[in-house]
């Protein structure tokens, strides 16, 4: 009996690997944003949805182990389930088990907000299981991420708020870009523009408040500057470019959300996703992002 639960305890190091919670400040400033845009909430509600979209994420990420195992068993056998660090009936449990809590405590706060989790959840599963055969799954990716702005705008009441949709759809460009870019062998090639113009997205259409806001140009010169070095990095395609471009463009989402923050006027929320950006690349530094 003892040997069983010890076969189904998984190590904190295994643990932190597996839910990828180097990118979790990027969710926390996808909450950040998607409740400004919203007009803002309480804080209690704030932390309740941060802690539901962690929930989210991790869980996501540990269900994208378990059904990768066979893929990762040839390709990175270093892995938690492949190496032995964690078995894939806990992981299961735990991933599934993750989504469930997350999707009741965004219904408790209103059913809205437990219907967007829900549906983000739903997402999170379809991806994990079809993202190596599916040509549409950046767009699921990118679709995920534009779930959590529309669960902390349902939070507060304002789902459906136009500022939300705006954001929404320009954060689901984004990531879905930089999964694409990531992909392409030569970003130079007119036919791999599509990639470079979803990145970008946020740029211009921050275009009209850059002479009107020293917030929006703030965030959009750190943002320009973050998505320029990482698209070098993917040209360039040197040993280890790739993924160290693929991290920075992650971190960047959270400079995606402080351009949405800064849209709405609050230096507060603005400053708080800046912030988040190094606090992801420093954990990257220490748990692999990707």
């Amino acid at each position: 009996m003892g040997t069983l639960a010890a076969s189904r305890l998984i190590g904190w190091r295994a643990a932190l690997r597996l839910g990828r919670v180097s990118n979790l400040p990027t969710v926390w400033s996808n909450v950040i944003a998607g409740t400004m845009l919203a007009g803002g909430g309480s804080l209690a509600t704030g932390l309740l949805t941060g802690i539901a979209m962690s929930l989210l994420y991790i869980g996501g990420m540990y269900l994208n182990d378990a059904f990768d195992r066979d893929i990762d068993s040839r390709e990175r056998p270093s892995r938690p389930i492949p190496s032995g660090a964690a078995s894939l009936q806990t992981v299961l449990l735990l991933g599934f088990g993750m989504l469930a809590v997350a999707v009741a405590m965004l219904a408790s706060v209103s059913l809205a907000a437990g219907l967007t989790g829900l549906a983000l959840a739903a997402a999170i599963v379809v991806y994990d299981l079809h993202h190596k055969t599916n040509p549409l799954s950046p767009f699921l990716m990118g679709l995920c991420r534009a779930l959590v702005y529309l669960g902390a705008a349902a939070s507060v009441g304002a789902v459906f708020a136009t500022p939300v949709l705006f954001g929404a759809a320009v954060l689901f460009l984004f990531v879905a870009g930089l999964t694409l870019a990531a992909k392409q062998e030569r970003l130079a090639k007119v036919s791999n523009i599509a990639p470079l113009l979803f990145l970008v997205s946020p740029l211009l259409l921050a275009l009209p408040g850059l002479v009107s806001s020293w917030l929006v140009t703030g965030a959009a010169l750190l943002l320009a500057s973050a998505i320029g070095f990482a698209l070098r990095l993917l040209h360039r395609r040197g040993s280890g470019d790739v993924g160290r471009a693929v991290g920075l463009l992650i971190a960047a989402i959270a400079l995606v959300d402080a351009l949405a923050a800064a849209s709405t006027g609050s230096a507060l929320a603005t400053f708080a996703c800046i912030a988040l950006f190094p606090l992801t690349l420093l954990f990257q530094r220490y748990i692999p992002g990707t």
